[in-house]
């Protein structure tokens, strides 16, 4: 599970912050406004380089929210750190937010729909966010239950469904260095664990397809639970490990609930790394 050196310094960490009431983990909800600056600041303060605002929970279980109550929701924030608005991700499906968010200024649009909308294109395309386009086995709505995609279909699907929406964005104006790939995790690939397990063993593989940045979202997921048997709640040191593995097979963003334990993890391994090639150079020295 060895981070190299080189991909630590590429590697951008989101802090997900949630302004929400029923998001699957309770330690990530922030539904009062000053609580939720204090969480964004101490996000940035510890090791974010960026913060997810998520206005609506998307997991199975979630509650709709309008367009209006997200927009509600984000407002206070969004006034709160106007200065540093290019730090901000605005994490929602729903048009009309994410058309708010845009005249805001945010720095990144993140879509678990992977942006579907035609309709939307043009303020993208005028915009110059970064668009976090994720993939999912249901193509609307939140994550379900119902969504099985198999092991062994997960990455010809997964380029399948990449290459047809990258292209429609590019051909609508949006530039290929705004675009950021999110393969999706837990729910959002399938009930069962193992599909989310291939897929993030083989990060790798669909880089080397997509030749675009991608995105990795795993903190404290289903798939974790299932595979060592605890709770949401004690999921952190499985999704910390995932979060490695992630950043040490092509991961160029990580999306976390524990944004400073995952720098500081980060920072030690780089560390480590600088040490052992020091280390093997001075032993090539030695033997010259």
């Amino acid at each position: 599970m060895e981070v190299a050196a080189e991909a630590d310094a590429m590697v951008t960490v989101f802090g997900i912050l949630n302004l929400t009431e029923d998001s699957f983990f309770d330690e990530s909800r922030r539904l009062d406004p000053a609580g939720a600056v204090t969480a964004a600041i101490e996000m940035l303060r510890v090791g974010s380089d960026d913060v997810d605002v998520g206005p609506a929970a998307s997991h199975p279980d979630a509650r709709p929210v309008s367009p209006a109550d997200e927009i509600r929701r984000i407002a206070p924030l969004l006034d709160a750190l106007s200065d540093q608005m290019h730090r901000v991700s605005i994490d929602s499906f729903q048009p009309e937010t994410q058309r708010y968010a845009l005249k805001r200024g945010v720095g990144y649009l993140n879509d678990i729909q992977g942006f579907p909308d035609p309709a939307l294109y043009p303020d993208i395309a005028e915009a110059d966010c970064r668009l976090v386009v994720m993939h999912s086995a249901q193509r609307d709505g939140i994550a379900t239950r119902t969504g099985h995609l198999r092991p062994e279909d997960a990455l010809d699907e997964i380029v399948r469904f990449f290459e047809a929406r990258v292209s429609a964005l590019r051909r609508s104006g949006v530039a290929a260095d705004r675009l950021i790939l999110d393969p999706g995790m837990g729910f959002f690939l399938s009930p069962a664990p193992e599909t989310s397990l291939h897929v993030l063993s083989n990060l790798q593989k669909l880089k080397s397809a997509l030749g675009l940045p991608l995105l990795v979202s795993v903190s404290r997921k289903s798939f974790l639970g299932a595979t060592v048997g605890l709770p949401v709640k004690d999921l952190g040191p499985a999704s910390l490990a995932a979060e490695l593995h992630a950043i040490g097979n092509g991961a160029d963003y990580v999306r976390t609930h524990a944004p400073g334990d995952l720098r500081s993890a980060i920072t030690f391994s780089e560390t480590l790394a600088k040490f052992r090639s020091r280390d093997a150079r001075d032993r090539g020295l030695d033997h010259a």
